[in-house]
């Protein structure tokens, strides 16, 4: 009789126990064994090789390290949660990216929501996730004219550095010290293509450097020798590609096989990629493009990209995106961490107010734009194999890892 006695009330005391405990952090009654991150990005179709060398390789590599470390602690759930991923193929159209995304966030149910690839897709997925409520930390995306929409976009935290924060600024500045008076700009057909030539138009001039042409193209475009032997003629000190890597990789090997030699060349995104340089080789001698950081910017960002690209091949790497893209990884991790819970909104108060470590240093944002005082770098420019960070910051007394060149190099001759 004493023994059941003893029993019944070691039995009570436990349920006592329990009680307090689910009183107090109710989620722990719920079964909660995972994070589930939802995502719509371009597997196939044309953005296909943007995504697969910038954002994946971050992303892939973050989550299995996560996991390794058994996942993210909530303290809401008392234990770590891993993250399991479900990527939706997108086939880098607009209109599928968001039915996908909003079937995400209505059907699925995923905990987060993460970026969808490039600039116009940033623009349709950003109402999407501030409709429902979810936090929407961008990867391959970033523009100007979504800043006046920031008030309205409070979940939106935008990681990659662009046109006006601080690049342009930074290269207009670089090409000035060296005596640049003239720039021609091809410009890809696109709200990307519209937003850098419309801040070079600004920059540019201010800076006392000539816009002497500006042609726009479709991203599919097959030729570009017409519009290369038209900048030719003007003799123009620096030619700004600004576009997507096809068109950034066409005007590489036409302007080489016209024997065209600007004293600059800038291409973008494209140039910023291993691919680049596993495609062309010595032929890079000297051409720009935007960057944040390489292995001699600190030790954390060496480490990082021995992580990355250890045992992988060149063409995986990405000197400007990637370093933001992991530190907008383990700020949102630390945020996660700190609100001790998933609840959305207070991770987004959190992610809006405070500054973490990462491997960028104190890393913050700034009305939903990652801080340009986060940034390690904003120009690169191979030289010898290695994408060096020649401007960046207060340039050049800061944050650079070579001086700039100017000229670059003349082409190879190419073989005939």
């Amino acid at each position: 009789m004493n023994r059941t006695l003893k029993i019944f009330k070691v039995a009570t005391y436990v349920v006592s126990i329990l009680l307090v405990l689910f009183i107090a952090f109710p989620s722990l009654s719920q079964a909660k064994d995972k994070i589930v991150v939802g995502m719509s990005r371009p597997l196939s179709g044309w953005m296909a090789q943007i995504g697969d060398s910038a954002f994946r390789p971050v992303y892939e590599t973050f989550v299995a390290e996560v996991n390794k470390q058994g996942g993210i602690y909530v303290k809401e759930y008392g234990k770590k949660l891993p993250i399991e991923l479900k990527i939706y193929d997108d086939k880098s159209d607009t209109g599928t990216m968001t039915r996908l995304t909003e079937k995400l966030i209505v059907e699925d149910k995923v905990d987060f929501l993460w970026p969808a690839c490039g600039t116009s897709n940033l623009f349709a997925q950003a109402p999407i996730a501030n409709k429902y409520g979810y936090i929407l930390l961008t990867a391959e995306g970033g523009a100007t004219t979504i800043r006046d929409m920031l008030p309205s976009l409070p979940y939106l935290f935008i990681s990659l550095s662009f046109s006006d924060w601080y690049q342009i600024p930074v290269l207009a500045d670089l090409l000035a010290a060296k005596g640049a008076k003239s720039a021609y700009i091809i410009t890809i057909a696109d709200l990307f293509g519209i937003e850098y030539t419309g801040v070079c138009g600004i920059e540019l001039p201010n800076k006392g450097i000539n816009i002497v042409g500006v042609k726009s193209v479709p991203p599919d475009i097959k030729d570009l020798s017409p519009i290369l032997k038209d900048a030719k003629k003007t003799k123009a000190d620096a030619l700004l590609v600004l576009g997507y890597p096809d068109v950034v990789i066409l005007a590489t090997k036409q302007c080489m096989e016209l024997g065209y030699n600007p004293k600059v060349f800038l291409g973008g995104p494209g140039v910023n990629f291993g691919f680049y340089h596993a495609i062309f080789g010595p032929a890079t001698e000297g051409v720009i493009g935007f960057a944040i950081a390489n292995r001699k910017t600190s030790p954390a960002a060496k480490a990082l990209f021995d992580k990355l690209y250890q045992g992988k091949p060149e063409a995986v790497n990405d000197w400007w995106g990637h370093p933001l893209y992991w530190a907008a990884m383990e700020f949102w991790k630390q945020a996660i961490e700190k609100a001790g819970t998933l609840d959305q909104k207070k991770i987004r108060d959190i992610m809006a107010t405070e500054t973490f470590n990462t491997i960028l240093g104190p890393t913050s944002f700034k009305g939903g734009l990652m801080a340009k005082e986060s940034h390690n770098g904003e120009i690169g420019q191979w030289q010898k194999g290695v994408f060096e960070i020649v401007g960046g910051g207060k340039w050049p007394a800061t944050k650079v890892t070579a001086p700039f060149v100017y000229p670059k190099p003349k082409w190879p001759e190419m073989k005939k």
